[in-house]
């Protein structure tokens, strides 16, 4: 394999840096995606921890959770969204994650992670000023976060190779129309490599 060779500008400094992961948590990982399947994204989720953590960086394992199902968003939509039954510990996180000390856990009740949690609060506290994300779904968790994140002005890295979404489609859609213009594209070697 050629050996990544990265400039200093793109080095990440591992005191300002946050990896965030969205929803991988054991509902939503075991579901059918592409272009990866739930278990290659756990798994470059879980080298992605391991790095961080082993630099000192924070890292945010977020899950999306209902008390009784009336905490969560209802609008009027034209996909009939019907309430959905979930079955027990669907919103525990995956157990190659579970483990992982020192994660800061956040539950978050819509699609997004900073509206209505303290992930601002925690990033900003840290003087982080760059957040690298990753989990599933690309195109609706990650999405959104990464839209509220760049309006709060987050430096962002996505890791293409560490999310997934229903199709394809859906999932290079975004990565090529919309994360480009939110902040940079990366694989989980990238990443690492870069991480300092």
């Amino acid at each position: 394999m050629e050996e990544l060779k990265l400039n200093e500008a793109e080095l990440m400094k591992a005191e300002k840096t946050a990896l965030v992961v969205i929803d991988l948590q054991k509902g939503i990982a075991n579901r059918q995606s592409a272009p990866y399947t739930g278990e290659q994204v756990v798994q470059n989720a879980r080298r992605l921890v391991n790095a961080f953590m082993e630099k000192g960086a924070f890292v945010v394992l977020v899950r999306v959770s209902s008390i009784d199902g009336k905490d969560m968003l209802k609008p009027r939509t034209d996909l009939n969204m019907n309430p959905v039954q979930f079955p027990e510990g669907w919103d525990s996180i995956v157990p190659e994650l579970e483990t992982s000390k020192n994660a800061h856990v956040i539950t978050k009740r819509q699609w997004g992670a900073f509206y209505g949690t303290d992930l601002d609060l925690q990033l900003r506290r840290r003087g982080i000023d760059t957040i690298v994300l990753c989990g599933i779904s690309t195109s609706i968790g990650v999405d959104t976060t990464a839209r509220e994140a760049y309006q709060q002005g987050y430096h962002q890295i996505f890791v293409e190779d560490a999310m997934t979404a229903s199709t394809k489609e859906e999932h290079d859609y975004v990565c090529k129309y919309i994360f480009p213009r939110i902040g940079q594209i990366r694989t989980s070697e990238e990443v690492t490599l870069s991480l300092k």
